[in-house]
């Protein structure tokens, strides 16, 4: 069973929106999701070049057998004989995490692609026009194949976990399926039952 890169980025950020959206097949848009639309659209043309000294490639598919990952990169860039990853994100810079393991999990891939190491990628915010640094140590790598296995595992069970209400909750596009406050209020109660 083939993971998609993008479960490993709304497992990290919630379990239960991975859930919701890879399980379930719920998704909902807000401003959020329509904003990242939008930017992705407009990245994922297909398409490689020079830029200045740097080869790019946009919008190419990856995959791992080793980890049994599929998923697109939004630009894969080539300088100095370095190879890396680079995902777009709307926002001004990621908070929670989950973004740096979407990179890293494409960083995987094109090691196994490729044949060789990659040992680092960037995180760019269009909110902010910046580019974040993001090295794949052993700890994110390490972090990076645990949230496959966890991956794995909730699509091949499809047991849902529980909705826990967080800081997260406020920008998701799924909070009023999920509906995390009165999940834990019910919980509560049932436990004092």
């Amino acid at each position: 069973m083939d993971i998609p890169i993008a479960a490993l980025n709304q497992f990290s950020y919630c379990p239960h929106r991975c859930w919701r959206m890879f399980c379930a097949g719920e998704f909902v848009d807000n401003q959020y999701t329509v904003e990242g639309t939008s930017l992705h659209e407009r990245v994922h043309t297909l398409g490689e070049g020079m830029r200045e000294e740097t080869w790019q490639v946009r919008a190419i598919w990856l995959r791992s057998d080793r980890y049994q990952l599929v998923g697109k990169a939004d630009l894969v860039e080539t300088s100095d004989g370095q190879t890396y990853p680079v995902e777009y994100k709307r926002g001004r810079r990621g908070e929670f995490g989950n973004d740096a393991l979407q990179v890293c999990a494409q960083a995987l891939c094109l090691e196994e692609m490729l044949g060789r190491s990659v040992s680092q990628g960037y995180l760019y915010y269009a909110q902010s026009h910046q580019r974040q640094l993001v090295e794949f140590s052993a700890a994110l790598r390490e972090e990076t194949i645990a949230a496959i296995a966890s991956v794995r595992q909730l699509l091949l069970t499809g047991l849902m976990p529980p909705a826990i209400y967080g800081p997260r909750c406020r920008g998701c596009s799924l909070r009023e399926q999920c509906l995390p406050r009165a999940a834990g209020q019910l919980q509560r109660y049932q436990e004092a039952v």
